[in-house]
């Protein structure tokens, strides 16, 4: 029997073995596939990595440096940033002899650095280490603000959740009927609302400034990671009826960034949204694809990763991977997509040239619902520091729109 002609030309040329070119070509897959495994599994690293930076609390990054600090005249150098060029008042993390200061105006800058005015008395003896961190809160404890306060807990469903109760009266509880709540933003505590009590007390309103789960006063969750406004407004909610309970008979809620969503969240889903009477927004996070992407580019993510860094985190089946407690609602947590189901007045305030929540998404809600949502853009301000870099305005704007919206005593609604 005669084998096959192609059989036959095969073995002619190489016996059984394979041909040269076939066993390149082979070489080649092979060494593609090993590749394109290496990448995928660099992405999924980068992909993880991003994730949980969304949902994870992390300690206090540090984002600026001491460079000097001039005890006889008391000022501090700092290296140049766009946070720390900004005028206005604000606060400074560092460590050593003085875990925070209090820094004025700015008296002298150039390229490289920016000379401020201490309002933090320091001596010789205090010793500063470079690392430190530029902040928006300036006060830091509410006994700074010098005004009646009681600590309180509010019995939330992650469990007692402490607050800081500023009543606008001389009782134990105030007599004001409205009450504002103020939630703080991702990666800080209720210190970063101290700076709008005054304002609000001196308007003859009661100020609850409240925790939420893992935000380092509140209790923890399984996993002690953000849902991003997701299931944090279930513990404001608490705090709603912690304040019905005693007096409260309609709510103004303040929202500084991510507590601008779980403000959002409240006006959709609290159980007592008819106590409602309005928002005020500080930077707020009103569309967190929008901040995510954003985040995305300033950090020179291909955009591929922070998609997949989104859909990551959307996922249930992702959330051992990422130490989220469950996938981010992306779509419920829209309030642009939203703003139809919105029924109370909002005030947002925020910087053009906010530098971590770009104001876009706040410029949506205002064009999607101008007949509910006012807009007051500042620029220059950066993110949450609204207050420090123009006080008066500021506090000018909520003073209006609370005015116009017939939200204050009647006693102070005159003058």
């Amino acid at each position: 029997m005669k084998a096959s002609r192609r059989a036959a030309f095969g073995a002619s040329r190489s016996g059984s073995a394979p041909s040269a070119s076939a066993a390149a070509l082979r070489g080649t897959a092979l060494a593609l596939a090993s590749a394109l495994t290496v990448v995928s599994a660099a992405l999924a690293v980068v992909t993880v990595r991003v994730a949980r930076r969304v949902v994870m609390p992390a300690a206090r990054a540090v984002d600026t440096r001491i460079l000097g600090v001039d005890v006889a005249a008391q000022t501090v150098t700092l290296s140049r940033t766009p946070d720390t060029q900004l005028p206005g008042r604000y606060g400074l993390f560092t460590t050593g002899a003085a875990d925070y200061l209090k820094i004025g105006s700015v008296l002298s800058s150039d390229a490289a650095s920016v000379t401020r005015k201490l309002l933090t008395e320091v001596d010789g003896e205090t010793q500063l280490t470079p690392d430190a961190a530029f902040s928006g809160w300036y006060y830091r404890t509410p006994d700074e603000l010098h005004l009646p306060y009681t600590e309180v807990h509010v019995a939330a469903p992650i469990g007692p959740c402490p607050a800081w109760l500023f009543p606008a009266g001389s009782g134990p509880e105030g007599t004001a009927d409205t009450w504002v709540i103020q939630i703080h933003g991702r990666g800080t505590t209720r210190s970063e609302c101290l700076r709008a009590v005054p304002v609000f007390h001196a308007l003859g309103l009661t100020s609850l400034v409240v925790s939420y789960r893992n935000d380092g006063d509140a209790p923890h969750t399984r996993t002690g990671s953000y849902a991003l406004g997701a299931t944090e407004w279930r513990d404001v909610d608490a705090a709603i009826s912690w304040a019905r309970h005693r007096g409260a008979r309609r709510i103004v809620l303040m929202g500084w960034s991510m507590g601008g969503a779980i403000a959002l969240q409240l006006a959709l889903r609290s159980a007592h949204r008819e106590m409602i009477a309005g928002l005020v927004l500080d930077s707020p996070v009103v569309d967190w694809r929008t901040v995510l992407e954003y985040q995305g580019r300033a950090l020179r993510l291909p955009a591929p990763v922070t998609d997949l860094a989104i859909g990551t985190l959307s996922a249930d089946w992702a959330t051992p991977a990422t130490r989220a407690d469950e996938g981010i609602p992306f779509d419920r947590l829209d309030l642009v997509a939203r703003s139809g189901e919105l029924r109370h007045p909002i005030l947002i305030l925020h910087s053009d040239d906010d530098g971590f929540v770009p104001s876009t998404a706040s410029h949506a809600l205002a064009e999607a619902r101008p007949d509910l949502v006012e807009l007051q853009t500042f620029t220059t301000a950066r993110h949450t520091k609204l207050w420090n870099y123009d006080q008066q305005r500021w506090t000018d704007a909520i003073d209006d729109w609370l005015r116009r919206h017939d939200l204050l005593p009647a006693e102070k609604s005159a003058l």
